[in-house]
């Protein structure tokens, strides 16, 4: 086939600029989104989509500036629960895990899944016993450090009677950083990918959009690529990644198409919620997002920079 131009783009996740403990953490938690298109790009130049999508995920699961992977926040009972998708719009394949609690790379045990398994999505357990078989699980110590108990005594401690719904929780902590990746290879595939160590204090076995296609991902080839970030109760209440991929069908561009689906989820439910990241089948890339910053980076094979945008005045894309 060939003729495509081999592009990617990844998001850190939407919310407020909060998140970030200093100015320090913010420069980390952008250049880790660099990092990841460059990872990106390379997967391009030897393989696939999917390959590319995975490579620009697993990056950031490693490098801690998010709420995915190593970053992953601590739920109601102090322990890390993981949600992960991944998409091949090639033949609609998908793979996908829950509540994972022993894995870094949550993305990888997601493409397992797909590869590997009948199934679309395997929870708890059941992915907790599939990462043994392949070598993915890893003791506590990997994702529960003293910071993160720190701050979740600091939190449970402050909150007392006071404990909010978590929408509200999150919105008052500033929490960001579900991780995702979009991409076209030369071929023509587009894939996605989302990643997420979910809501803080989130409550035991609470699964988000991240996993759930057509909420947290969607890929579809000759139509949209999209990765969602934000409140994942409200993301799959509207089903915001495939309303994309339905509204870019009715005639409407990829910018036109995430702008529109974030304009309704902001009418129905308020500001502060959702961000949305896609390209398309020719390689535009576009986002949208209701919050007050949303990190995200993208390039294609022959340019010569990654373009890294955080707020939503910076230049994107």
């Amino acid at each position: 086939m060939g003729g495509y131009v081999p592009t990617v783009a990844v998001h850190g996740g939407a919310g407020s600029l909060a998140y970030f403990t200093n100015e320090e953490h913010r420069r980390r938690y952008l250049q880790g989104l660099v990092d990841a298109v460059k990872a990106g790009l390379e997967a391009l130049r030897r393989g696939n989509a999917l390959d590319a999508v995975m490579d620009a995920v697993t990056v950031m699961e490693y490098d801690g500036s998010y709420d995915a992977g190593r970053g992953s926040v601590l739920n109601i009972h102090g322990d890390v629960e993981q949600d992960a998708g991944v998409m091949f719009g090639g033949d609609m394949s998908v793979g996908a895990v829950a509540a994972v609690k022993h894995v870094v790379n949550t993305i990888k045990l997601a493409r397992l899944v797909m590869e590997r398994t009948d199934h679309v999505l395997i929870v708890g357990k059941g992915a907790e016993e599939l990462a043994k078989m392949f070598n993915l699980w890893v003791p506590n110590t990997e994702l529960i450090n003293e910071n993160k108990i720190n701050r979740y005594k600091s939190l449970i401690r402050n909150l007392g009677d006071r404990y909010p719904r978590n929408r509200e929780l999150v919105k008052e902590l500033g929490l960001l950083g579900t991780v995702g990746a979009v991409a076209l290879d030369r071929d023509g595939n587009l894939a996605a990918a989302t990643s997420t160590g979910g809501t803080i204090l989130k409550w035991p076995g609470r699964v988000g959009d991240s996993p759930i296609p057509g909420a947290g991902y969607w890929a579809e080839n000759g139509v949209v690529a999209v990765s969602a970030t934000g409140i994942g109760e409200y993301i799959i209440r509207s089903m915001a990644s495939i309303n994309v991929a339905f509204l870019i069908k009715s005639g409407l561009s990829v910018q036109e198409a995430v702008n529109e689906v974030v304009s309704r989820i902001t009418k129905r439910f308020g500001r502060g919620n959702v961000g949305l990241l896609a390209i398309d089948a020719r390689g535009n890339v576009a986002s949208a997002f209701n919050t007050e910053a949303m990190g995200r980076a993208w390039s294609r094979e022959g340019m010569d920079k990654v373009i890294v945008a955080h707020l939503p005045t910076d230049k994107f894309p």
